[in-house]
C-alpha cells in the first residue's frame, strides 16, 4: 500500500517552519484523536499516520533525509524501522556518499593505504646573469626514497603485506547509528588497509629510507625573483609504495652591483661629470649580456634624466621579447677644487644668466610669489 506524503498528511507546504508544523499537528490531532472518535478505525489510522508524519518532520535530520529520499529513507531498517542488517548499512552508506561524496581520503592516502609523499621545498639563489641567460643547475637534497630492498612495500623480501582482517583492506571501519554513518580509522592497520607480519629490515616496514639525491634543475631565461619551479614526483617518497610528492624550487636573485631590475627592464645609474653634462658627450656602459654600448648625451643633461636602450633589458619568460635598459644620469658636482678651478667657476657664476639655470630661476620665482612678492 502506498504511503501518503507527510506534508500532505499535516496539510502544510514543504517550506513550513517549525511553528507551522506544530500548529498543524495539534489541530489535526484534536480532530483524529481516538478519544474523540471511539470505535472509529479510520480515525485511529489517521492518528497513527499523523504521529508518524510529525515525528519525522519535527526532527531536522529526519526531515532532511525525507526531503531528499522520501519514504525510502526509512525503509530497510532506516530510522529505527525493521530489517536492520547488511542492506541497511549499504543504504546508509549510499546516503553518506550522496551528502559528502567519495574520495574523502585524509593526509594524501590513496587506495590500499599507500600514502602520498610530502612535497619538498628548496631555496636557490641565482645571479642576474643566470636569470638573463638561463642555466642548468645541480642540487643535492636529503629526502626519502623508495626502499630498494623491499621495492617500497615495507615487507621483508620474499614476503608481502596482507590485507587487514579487521577492515578488509578499506583502512576504515563504518558503523551506523540512526541516520548517521560513523567512520573511524581502523585500529589494526592504522588506515593503511594492510598489515605486515615480517617488516623489511632496511626500512623497518616504512617502505622508504632517507638518502641524499642529486638533481638537475633547468632554469629558463627570464625568471624573476620568487619564481617557483615544480619538479613532479621528485619530492618525498610515499609510504609503502605510495606515490612521491613534488619538489618545488623557489628562486631568489642576488643583488647586482650595476643593475636594478623592474620586470623585464633594467636600470643603470651612471655618474656624469658636471662638464660632460653641461657640454654634452658620450660614454660606454656595460650590458647584462656581457657586451658594451655607447651612450650619447646632449648638452645641458640634468640629474635624473633617462636614456633608453631598446632591447637591452631582460628576456620575457617563455617569449622571444626583451625589455629595455635605462641609463639614469646622475650629475656629479666636483669636489676639492683647486684655486684656478674655483676662479673659473666664480667667473662663470658672475657671467651666468637666468637662461643658464631655467629650473632654479623658475623655482625661486614661485617661492617669491608664495611669500607675496617680498
Amino acid at each position: 500500500m502506498s504511503r501518503r506524503d507527510f506534508y500532505e498528511v499535516l496539510e502544510v507546504e514543504r517550506t513550513a517552519g517549525d511553528g507551522e508544523l506544530k500548529a498543524a499537528y495539534r489541530k489535526a490531532a484534536m480532530r483524529w484523536h481516538p478519544d474523540r472518535n471511539p470505535g472509529d478505525a479510520e480515525a485511529e489510522a489517521r492518528f497513527k499516520e499523523l504521529n508518524a508524519a510529525y515525528d519525522c518532520l519535527k526532527d531536522p535530520q529526519k526531515r532532511a533525509a525525507y526531503d531528499r529520499f522520501g519514504h525510502a529513507a526509512f525503509e530497510q531498517g532506516g530510522m529505527g524501522g525493521p530489517g536492520r542488517g547488511a542492506d541497511m548499512s549499504d543504504f546508509m552508506s549510499d546516503i553518506f556518499e550522496s551528502f559528502f561524496g567519495e574520495g574523502r581520503s585524509r593526509g594524501g592516502r590513496s587506495s590500499g593505504g599507500r600514502e602520498r609523499g610530502a612535497d619538498l621545498r628548496y631555496n636557490m639563489e641565482i645571479t642576474l646573469e643566470d636569470a638573463y641567460s638561463g642555466k642548468t643547475a645541480q642540487i643535492r637534497i636529503p629526502t626519502s626514497v623508495a626502499c630498494e630492498a623491499c621495492s617500497g612495500t615495507g615487507a621483508k623480501p620474499g614476503s608481502r603485506p596482507k590485507q587487514c582482517p579487521t577492515c578488509g583492506g578499506a583502512g576504515k571501519i563504518r558503523s551506523s547509528q540512526g541516520f548517521f554513518l560513523m567512520e573511524r580509522t581502523c585500529p589494526t592497520c592504522h588506515g593503511r588497509g594492510e598489515t605486515i607480519d615480517d617488516p623489511c629490515e632496511e626500512c623497518a616496514g616504512a617502505g622508504r629510507i632517507t638518502k641524499e639525491r642529486t638533481l638537475e634543475v633547468a632554469i629558463p631565461a627570464g625568471v624573476e625573483d620568487g619564481t617557483r619551479i615544480r619538479l613532479s614526483g621528485e619530492g618525498e617518497a610515499g609510504l609503502r609504495g605510495g606515490p612521491a610528492g613534488d619538489l618545488y624550487i623557489f628562486l631568489s636573485l642576488e643583488s647586482h652591483p650595476l643593475f636594478q631590475r623592474d620586470g623585464a627592464d633594467l636600470y643603470c645609474r651612471v655618474p656624469i661629470a658636471m662638464t660632460t653634462a653641461a657640454l654634452g658627450g658620450s660614454f660606454e656602459v656595460p650590458t647584462i649580456d656581457g657586451g658594451r654600448t655607447r651612450v650619447k648625451i646632449p648638452e645641458g643633461t640634468q640629474s635624473g634624466m633617462q636614456f633608453r636602450l631598446k632591447g637591452k633589458g631582460m628576456p620575457v619568460l617563455r617569449t622571444k621579447d626583451f625589455g629595455d635598459m635605462y641609463i639614469q644620469a646622475n650629475v656629479e658636482i666636483p669636489q676639492r677644487l683647486t684655486r684656478r678651478q674655483r676662479e673659473l667657476l666664480e667667473e662663470f657664476a658672475a657671467e651666468a644668466s637666468d637662461s643658464n639655470h631655467p629650473e632654479s630661476t623658475g623655482f625661486f620665482s614661485r617661492v617669491k610669489e608664495f611669500f607675496g612678492g617680498a
